[in-house]
């Protein structure tokens, strides 16, 4: 038993997560003894237990606080925020997601404001930075407060969103994996971004090196609604040209 489950630790290492089929047809057990194993592991911490199976734990990759996010690759953000601040036109509706980078491309904005655009918003510190900008009008969405991000999520955050439209969507993810998709930490702020990727003409995804070939606990989506991801130059070559295998366009900043 104890081999099977340090050979189930291998796979999720790999995958992320691991189902009750997996195991039964991996290790040809049967499902109360795969059911046995996972919780035998969860107990000791090694994994979390999800409906039919188990995935990797979070601590393994805490969310910092965001002043502390801002500082980290600090370099890179700016450049994906230069980027990305020059798809935007005169007279746009933009949705501004969560994050440091994103807090990045706000600065930005505000240092150089498009004329008379919109931002929406859902977060206190994209908010703060772009509240007495010129040239813009900013609508903050409403809901529940999430600490670590100081994002506004929950229904009636979602609510809200439906009725909007923007010319573009700009996300930012905690994890990027060319295979599955655009991940976070987050379940309820992972289907607002839903709801704004469906109300945006265009979506781009604004990712350091960093996040690639990474996995985080709630899916956003994959990448068939993605136009373009903006990145920097250390992001792994094979990651880059899977995406544009896929049709999404790179930009290296």
């Amino acid at each position: 038993a104890g081999e099977r489950r340090r050979e189930i630790l291998n796979v999720l290492g790999q995958n992320g997560r691991i189902t009750v089929e997996e195991v039964v047809r991996t290790f040809g057990v049967s499902a109360v003894t795969a059911r046995s194993d996972l919780d035998v592991l969860s107990k000791s911490g090694a994994l979390v237990r999800s409906h039919g199976g188990g995935i990797k734990p979070l601590a393994a990759a805490p969310e910092h606080p965001l002043k502390v996010r801002e500082g980290m690759h600090y370099d890179e953000k700016v450049r994906i925020a230069k980027a990305a601040a020059q798809l935007i036109r005169p007279l746009q509706t933009v949705i501004i997601c969560s994050g440091s980078t994103s807090a990045a491309l706000a600065r930005e904005i505000r240092s150089q404001p498009p004329v008379n655009i919109t931002v929406i918003a859902y977060s206190l510190n994209i908010a703060t930075a772009l509240a007495d900008a010129a040239n813009i009008s900013l609508i903050l969405i409403g809901g529940l407060l999430r600490q670590p991000s100081t994002a506004l999520v929950g229904p009636h955050a979602e609510e809200m969103m439906r009725s909007l439209h923007a010319d573009h969507c700009f996300l930012s993810t905690v994890g990027l994996d060319a295979d599955i998709g655009l991940t976070t930490l987050d379940i309820m702020e992972a289907q607002l971004n839903q709801r704004m990727m469906e109300s945006a003409a265009e979506v781009s995804v604004l990712a350091d090196s960093s996040k690639f070939a990474h996995r985080s606990l709630s899916l956003i989506a994959d990448f068939r609604a993605i136009k373009r991801v903006i990145t920097d130059q250390n992001a792994p070559a094979i990651d880059v040209a899977k995406l544009r295998a896929k049709g999404v366009e790179v930009v290296l900043a």
